[in-house]
C-alpha cells in the first residue's frame, strides 16, 4: 500500500482569497430578519442620524440597529398594553354576560392579588437576568465588531503585502546586480557572522596591543632615571679613559725613544685596555 502524500501547504495568494471569501455572519442575517421594510409606516420612524446610516449600510450599521431595537421595545409596550386592556375587556365582558353572572368574592381578589404580586415578582427577576444577559451579548457584540473591524483591516494590508514583496525581491535583485565587484581578498566575502567573529578577534588583539604600548610608554621613565644614571656613572669613567689613552700614547711615544720604563707602561697600558673593554660591557655602551 503506497504511503499518503501529504498535502502542500497553502500558498500565501489562496490563503488570502480563503480570508477575501464572503462569509455570511450570524449578526447581519439576523439583522435582515429585523429590517423594517415589510412593516407600516409607521414602524419607519427614526433619527435623522441612525436613518442616513442605516441607507449607507443597508439596515446592519450598530446605530441603525439601536435605533429599530429602540422602536421595537416602544412598540411592544404599545402593543403589550393594547393586549393587556383587550383581554380585560374580554374577562369582564364574559363575566357579566355569563347566565348566571360569575360573581368574585373578597378572598378570592385577595387570593388572586397574591398569586398576581409573586408573578410579578419572579417576573421582575427574570427582567433582571435577562438586562443582564441583554447587556453580556452587547458588550461582547462590541468586543466582536472591533475584532471584526480590525480583521478585515488587517486582510487589507495583508492583501498589499504580495506587491510590497515582489517589489522588495527586485529592490534586491538589483542592488546584487549594481554592486561593486567581489574582492580578491577572501575575508571581504564572508557572510555576517564569520565577519563578526573575524572583527572580534581583530579587536581582542588590537586591545592586547595597546595594553602593551600602554605598559611600555608606563616603563619609560624608570629607563630614563635609569639611562640618567648610567650617563652619569659613565663620565668619569670616559675621564678616566681619556687620560689613560693619553698616558698610552706618551708610554708609546717613550718606548720608540728609547726609554727604559717602556715595558712597564706597554704592560700598565695592556691592563687599561682591558679594565676599559670590562667596563664598557658592564655598562652595555
Amino acid at each position: 500500500m503506497a504511503p499518503k502524500r501529504k498535502s502542500a501547504p497553502p500558498t500565501p495568494q489562496s490563503a488570502l482569497e480563503q480570508l477575501q471569501k464572503s462569509q455570511s455572519l450570524r449578526l447581519l442575517a439576523i439583522a435582515e430578519t429585523l429590517s423594517p421594510k415589510d412593516l407600516p409606516q409607521s414602524a419607519n420612524k427614526r433619527s435623522s442620524a441612525a436613518s442616513e446610516d442605516s441607507e449607507q449600510n443597508s439596515d446592519t450599521h450598530p446605530a441603525a440597529l439601536e435605533a429599530d431595537l429602540v422602536h421595537y421595545k416602544e412598540l411592544f409596550s404599545k402593543l403589550r398594553f393594547s393586549y393587556v386592556e383587550q383581554v380585560t375587556k374580554e374577562k369582564f365582558l364574559r363575566s357579566i354576560t355569563e347566565n348566571p353572572p360569575r360573581l368574585v368574592e373578597a378572598p378570592e381578589n385577595d387570593e388572586k392579588e397574591t398569586e398576581i404580586l409573586a408573578l410579578k415578582a419572579s417576573l421582575k427577576e427574570r427582567k433582571l437576568e435577562v438586562a443582564e444577559i441583554l447587556k453580556q451579548l452587547e458588550d461582547k457584540g462590541k468586543e466582536l465588531s472591533l475584532r471584526y473591524e480590525g480583521l478585515q483591516l488587517r486582510t487589507q494590508q495583508l492583501a498589499s503585502l504580495p506587491t510590497e514583496i515582489e517589489g522588495l525581491e527586485a529592490t534586491i535583485e538589483q542592488l546584487k546586480q549594481e554592486q561593486t565587484p567581489t574582492s580578491d581578498n577572501p575575508e571581504l566575502s564572508l557572510p555576517l557572522p564569520e565577519t563578526t567573529k573575524i572583527l572580534s578577534e581583530r579587536e581582542a588583539e588590537l586591545a592586547a596591543l595597546d595594553a602593551q604600548i600602554a605598559s611600555l610608554q608606563a616603563a619609560i621613565p624608570n629607563r630614563n632615571r635609569e639611562l640618567e644614571k648610567l650617563e652619569r656613572e659613565l663620565k668619569p669613567l670616559e675621564t678616566q679613559k681619556n687620560g689613560t689613552v693619553a698616558a698610552a700614547k706618551e708610554a708609546r711615544r717613550r718606548r720608540e725613544e728609547g726609554g727604559g720604563i717602556g715595558d712597564e707602561l706597554e704592560e700598565r697600558g695592556r691592563w687599561l685596555r682591558a679594565s676599559e673593554k670590562a667596563l664598557k660591557e658592564m655598562l652595555e655602551v
